[in-house]
């Protein structure tokens, strides 16, 4: 039997759940859809979010003949076949639309098979998927394309999409009752990851396990829905856009030295298994937000990543919600990360000098001959081990690339040094 899925699929724009920012009334691609004008698209986000659906909409709307490959089982002799296939029906039809799934699965030169009749407007080409398009899909045909991001589904209109499910259950069935709790359908609604297909899927589980041959009845209650539920899956691709988004999240939220987000954020990459790249971010957070206002903070962070390490997962999330509390709390100060990042700026920008010849190498024979470390002063042979020369090369003298910022520490090494300099 075709999944229920599939057999609720929406035939019509207003049915579709979700995604408003681009299919809602007044809103771009409802726009174009309703004046007929197809562009070449490629639509990207999350399974379960109504991308194939858009794409049966608008080949049904627009009347033209729609043909669909999944790029995964196909390469450049399926595509081509395909194309010159449709072009013999091109007369007897308002245009083909060419729906490519999975469009990051092909390779460059595959896609590249593509241009030809996207660029003749032969074909409407309609690529789907769950990558970012930016990091997967050949320069050439982005340029030729609009991209259309789709969304996680709002759990509320999760909740709707199950709604309408339920209330054509009795045209798709005929058992004698079928009674459905509400909050068995917000548990649904919770627990799906914001994937329409994934709750109807699990809907339709639900479903066949409650059935009492007896009575000829369906009882769905939200303890039928736990006990069918598995666990739930995040968004997760190691090495692409959901990956690189949960990673930025946590990072900023350390830095914003919010702790509740940041243990979010942790949990996320802890349920992902990342642990490789947790602790990285920790030890750059360390480094990079935290600095010079604790400068324990990289030790105390080794120490929590080091443990980490040494136990793997799962006791491994315990010193790592450590090391992510302490880091949110910890004052912020970049001045470290500014310096380094000035000055390796202005390397490759300005002219900056030869080292000062009090500075170089003088252990050899003949150094002294070149005047090399013939004028360099020894700090320790002054009060307060420190004596005023000069050390930046001639053109960058007054240069200063280290700038404290305004936290305990810093500042308190500042008004060291301001009061020590003061005497020289």
């Amino acid at each position: 039997m075709q999944p229920l899925a599939d057999r609720l699929r929406p035939q019509q724009i207003d049915d579709m759940v979700g995604q408003s920012h681009i299919i809602g009334k007044g809103k771009i691609l409802n726009k174009l859809i309703h004046n007929k004008s197809i562009p070449n698209m490629i639509l990207f986000g999350p399974p379960g979010t109504g991308k194939t659906t858009l794409a049966n909409i608008i080949a049904a709307i627009t009347g033209k003949k729609y043909v669909k490959l999944n790029a995964v089982n196909c390469g450049v002799k399926e595509i081509k076949e395909v194309i010159d296939a449709t072009k013999r029906d091109l007369f007897s039809y308002n245009g083909i639309i060419l729906m490519l799934d999975e469009i990051q699965a092909l390779n460059r030169k595959q896609q590249q098979s593509l241009l030809e009749v996207i660029e003749d407007g032969s074909v409407t080409l309609i690529a789907s998927t769950a990558d970012n398009p930016y990091f997967v899909v050949y320069k050439a045909i982005l340029s030729r394309s609009t991209i259309f991001e789709f969304k996680p589904i709002q759990k509320e209109d999760i909740f709707k999409g199950l709604k309408r499910a339920v209330d054509k259950f009795e045209e798709l069935y005929t058992y004698e009752t079928i009674n459905v709790e509400e909050n068995a359908l917000e548990y649904i609604s919770e627990t799906c990851n914001g994937d329409m297909r994934s709750a109807l899927n699990k809907l339709e589980l639900v479903f066949n396990a409650s059935i009492d041959i007896a009575s000829n009845s369906v009882n769905i209650t939200l303890d039928n829905v736990v006990e069918c539920s598995s666990i739930k899956m995040l968004s997760y691709d190691k090495g692409g856009d959901d990956a690189y988004s949960i990673m930025s999240a946590f990072h900023k939220s350390l830095r914003g030295s919010d702790a509740d987000a940041s243990i979010h954020y942790l949990a996320r990459l802890v349920k992902a298994g990342d642990i490789q790249g947790i602790t990285r971010r920790l030890l750059c957070v360390a480094s990079e937000d935290v600095g010079l206002a604790v400068p324990q903070a990289i030790t105390i962070t080794q120490a929590c990543v080091a443990s980490a390490l040494q136990l793997g997962f799962p006791e491994a999330r315990i010193p790592l919600a450590q090391a992510t509390i302490y880091l949110a709390q910890c004052p912020k100060s970049d001045s470290v990360i500014k310096a380094i990042d000035l000055a390796l700026s202005d390397l490759d920008n300005i002219e900056i000098g030869d080292i000062p010849l009090n500075l170089k190498d003088a252990h050899y024979s003949g150094a002294k001959d070149l005047g090399r470390g013939v004028d360099y002063k020894y700090p320790h042979n002054y009060e307060n081990h420190y004596v005023k020369q000069q050390y930046l090369p001639q053109p960058i003298k007054d240069k200063n690339y280290y700038i404290p910022c305004e936290n305990k520490n810093e500042t308190a090494f500042k008004q060291y040094w301001n009061s020590i300099k003061k005497k020289n």
